[in-house]
């Protein structure tokens, strides 16, 4: 490690994931700044007690940190986060944004109010902690710096009681692949992190849906066993990963490429109605029934 540690802003570090990717990265050297806002599951209360006690883990171990209950919903508050770790140790090299909430229900049961819930939360919270993380980067430009925003297989793999979430970090997926490539001059790697874990959020699925989607609760599945991909994600020297997507899943790690053009098909005038479709039945079909992936209810 440098001289000077690295300092990791974690967001939503008060359990589950967030908490355990803190610990790592205190354990490995990094001065943390734990930041939850003590919500629960919904997002409806908050609690100064999730990230005091983690921090407190942290310091009675020999590591640093510090908390923050600020709230990355708000525009504001996410400046003032930012703030803390620049305040509290003279710089930031690394932000993992891992906070976030649930209000499921099927498409045609969301409600308005529980839709913007989990955007706000998931993709603005994103949003404003790497606005103003930027912000800094961009005025410090030179350094190997890292963002690190959690999205999830709900996402990637459409979890059907999941609608509000499954956009959410979808559109994290876009927001990090654009801070890729924008970023990038600045010093910034960005890499979306899939992990698979039983939390508090995993316990709320109803068992047929969490065995239709694979969640299990068992010793492989403990939010821990996420943490070491991250914290070596975090280190400097990982420009190579910037732009990907790596999942961890228990004692799995996994590179998800995707949107990769596996059949194309290339007309010599305008298509028909009839042309269209004639050339998607013969091409397409086929290709989806090979991988197994065919919507038999479709016919």
């Amino acid at each position: 490690m440098n001289e000077t540690p690295r300092v990791a802003l974690v967001t939503g570090a008060g359990g589950g994931i967030g908490a355990e990717i803190a610990k790592a990265l205190a354990a490995a050297g990094f001065a943390v700044v734990v930041n939850d806002v003590g919500a629960d599951l919904a997002g409806t209360t908050s609690d100064a007690a999730p990230a005091n006690g983690v921090v407190r883990e942290i310091t009675d171990a020999g590591g640093t940190a510090v908390a923050s209950f600020a709230d990355v919903g708000d525009f504001g508050q996410a400046a003032t986060l930012v703030g803390t770790a620049v305040d509290e140790f003279g710089r930031l090299d690394v932000l993992i944004n891992a906070a976030g909430i649930v209000r499921d229900r099927m498409i045609f049961n969301l409600g308005e109010n529980e839709w913007d819930a989990v955007i706000r939360v998931h993709l603005k919270g994103t949003f404003n902690t790497t606005h103003h993380a930027s912000r800094w980067w961009r005025q410090h430009r030179g350094g190997d710096y890292r963002l690190l925003n959690l999205i999830s297989g709900a996402g990637l793999f459409g979890a059907p009681g999941q609608p509000n979430y499954a956009a959410a970090k979808m559109g994290i997926l876009g927001l990090t692949l654009s801070c890729a490539n924008g970023l990038r001059r600045y010093g910034v790697t960005s890499v979306a992190v899939s992990p698979g874990a039983a939390t508090r959020m995993t316990e709320a699925v109803p068992g047929d849906r969490a065995a239709q989607v694979g969640i299990r609760h068992d010793d492989e599945m403990s939010p821990a066993n996420v943490a070491p991909g991250v914290v070596y994600l975090a280190q400097p020297d990982r420009a190579w990963l910037n732009g990907q997507t790596v999942g961890i899943r228990g004692h799995r790690l996994i590179l998800y490429t995707g949107y990769e053009v596996s059949r194309e098909i290339v007309g010599t005038r305008p298509w028909t109605v009839s042309g269209a479709g004639e050339a998607m039945e013969r091409v397409f079909r086929p290709a989806l029934e090979r991988r197994g992936i065919f919507d038999e209810q479709a016919g």
